[in-house]
């Protein structure tokens, strides 16, 4: 018989975040819901967390709650304590935030990869007949099927976490889509810094089919600066002709801790005081 749990009281200073914990702690309407109702009713529901130590505990779900908690001043909280191997506990910890609203592009990628990651490392130790490739693919079905995605779309997700920060982060601010930012993935990420210079300097973001083209140049050696910048120098669907120059060519000209946006604000403003002196110029002529 399944022995029964009970809630335990605990000092929140022995409460540590889940190591690696994917989802971001985000503020807005849902934050302030959450920090009015603890504040007005105490912290209710309980945290669900596993043992490190005899005085160390880790946070399985409730991480919200919990840094609520710690901005109000609350220090005991009310947690089950379950004894958890590490591949249980990603499991449950992912099951219990990827059901939320609002999950960031880049926190679903990092729970995925997590998730199947566990489930390969149990189906790999309990299941000694299996080959990996098929326990790689059980994983796969399984993670698909909990969350009511197709296998590719699991692993076009799991792709983004071999993208830089930088590149990550536009993704989730939907400058860059998933179709694209799969293809961007497979980029070094020496190429990937070369290709976030030239985004930053162009204030913009490769299509698809440029994303294809970098994959392409890449796979083949032959993605350099120039390379990048030729591509992404190509005119999109719908986009307007645009003046274009090789950004080491106007560096020489701004500090080095100016970006390609610094750069372009600074080149409009002499530009309007240029042409405000010829306005000028042409009134005194008369």
């Amino acid at each position: 018989m399944k022995e029964k749990e009970t809630i335990e009281y605990l000092d929140l200073k022995s409460l540590v975040p889940f190591r690696n914990h994917p989802f971001k702690l985000r503020g807005g309407e849902e934050k302030e819901q959450l920090l009015q109702s603890i504040r007005m009713q105490g912290a209710i529901e309980p945290l669900l967390v596993r043992p490190l130590s005899e005085s160390e505990y880790e946070v399985i779900s409730g991480h919200r709650r919990m840094e609520i908690c710690r901005e109000l001043g609350i220090e005991k909280l009310p947690v089950i304590v379950r004894n958890l191997t590490d591949e249980q506990a990603v499991s449950m910890m992912v099951d219990a935030n990827l059901h939320r609203e609002n999950i960031l592009p880049s926190e679903r990628a990092f729970a995925y990869k997590m998730k199947w990651e566990a489930i390969r490392k149990q189906g790999q130790r309990t299941d000694l007949t299996s080959s990996q490739p098929a326990t790689k693919y059980r994983s796969d079905e399984r993670i698909a099927n909990e969350f009511g995605i197709g296998k590719d779309t699991l692993h076009r997700y799991i792709r983004l976490t071999y993208l830089i920060p930088e590149l990550l982060e536009m993704v989730d601010e939907g400058r860059i889509a998933l179709t694209p930012a799969v293809e961007l993935s497979y980029l070094t990420h020496e190429e990937q810094h070369l290709l976030l210079n030239e985004i930053e300097y162009a204030d913009a973001t490769p299509s698809l089919s440029q994303a294809q083209r970098l994959r392409s140049f890449s796979r083949q050696g032959r993605l350099t600066a120039d390379v990048i910048f030729a591509v992404m120098s190509e005119e999109k669907a719908n986009q307007k002709e645009q003046i274009r120059f090789p950004k080491e060519e106007l560096q020489k000209y701004f500090p080095k801790s100016y970006t390609g946006k610094d750069m372009q604000n600074t080149i409009l403003q002499l530009l309007e005081k240029w042409q405000r002196q010829r306005e000028r110029n042409a009134r005194e002529e008369r």
